[in-house]
């Protein structure tokens, strides 16, 4: 493995985490700004509707692929950038 990819773990990492927490942050603003006052609701929330609990599923699930997404490319860029190579 090259030292390259080794170093670039731990930046792997830490993106990681700062992705799920702009995601849902990203997500509460989206869930609100469609009309919902109230937290989204859990698979097992028995007082919401199929339609609430798979909306909200759908949407948290695209809001975190295309905020992880983001934020490994930009990663890889600015590795990229430093070292010269592409850390994938």
């Amino acid at each position: 493995m090259k030292a390259s990819k080794i170093a670039y773990k731990p930046v792997v990492l830490t993106l990681g985490a700062v992705s799920g927490m702009v995601a849902g942050a990203a997500f509460k603003q989206a869930w609100k700004m469609l009309g919902h006052d109230e937290e989204a609701p859990d698979a097992t929330d028995e007082e919401r509707s199929w339609n609430e609990v798979l909306l909200a599923a759908t949407l948290q699930g695209a809001i975190f692929a295309a905020v992880k997404a983001a934020v490994d490319r930009a990663g890889a860029t600015a590795t990229r950038r430093l070292t010269g190579t592409w850390p994938g």
